[in-house]
């Protein structure tokens, strides 16, 4: 993350190229089967919880282009597919221990989060899982962030 006016088209290109491109063109294939075998499916994606909610002092607009830009289509893709009983989601992170935060002071993302917790990858991955198993849920931002997408703390 940085700031917005230091972002180059090569790094905007290349969020497009992971975040959107990845997942229209692989999201395309897995359609194109579910449609072919007739009995619906389950797609979800992760997006993060900045995009719905920025923090201030968390320098990420141009990444959030993209995440939002999931969000998006997801809901569009939910009522697109419906009648197919194709159901898309979403997982939205906050704070996840991985190596991205490998250099970054647990005490300051802990502030992060309003119940100043960190979630485990394991614990995104069980969002994951329930959201493919939730057969009446579709459209679906399911925010794991220790309650930021909530509001201000």
């Amino acid at each position: 993350m940085k700031p917005f006016t230091d972002y180059t088209p090569d790094d905007f290109r290349a969020l497009v190229s992971t975040n959107l491109a990845g997942f229209i063109y692989i999201t395309q294939l897995a359609v194109k089967q579910m449609l072919s075998q007739k009995s619906g499916g389950s797609i979800v994606t992760i997006s993060a919880a900045l995009a719905d909610n920025p923090i201030a002092g968390v320098t990420a607009s141009i990444p959030m282009i993209t995440k939002g830009g999931l969000n998006a289509v997801l809901r569009s893709l939910a009522i697109e597919y419906a009648k197919e009983h194709i159901r898309f989601n979403a997982v939205a992170p906050g704070v996840v221990d991985s190596p991205l935060h490998a250099e970054d002071p647990e005490d300051s993302l802990k502030t992060l989060s309003p119940m100043g917790t960190i979630s485990s990858v394991e614990d995104i991955a069980r969002a994951v899982v329930y959201l493919t198993e939730a057969g009446q849920i579709t459209g679906e931002v399911l925010h794991v962030d220790g309650g930021a997408h909530v509001g201000k703390w």
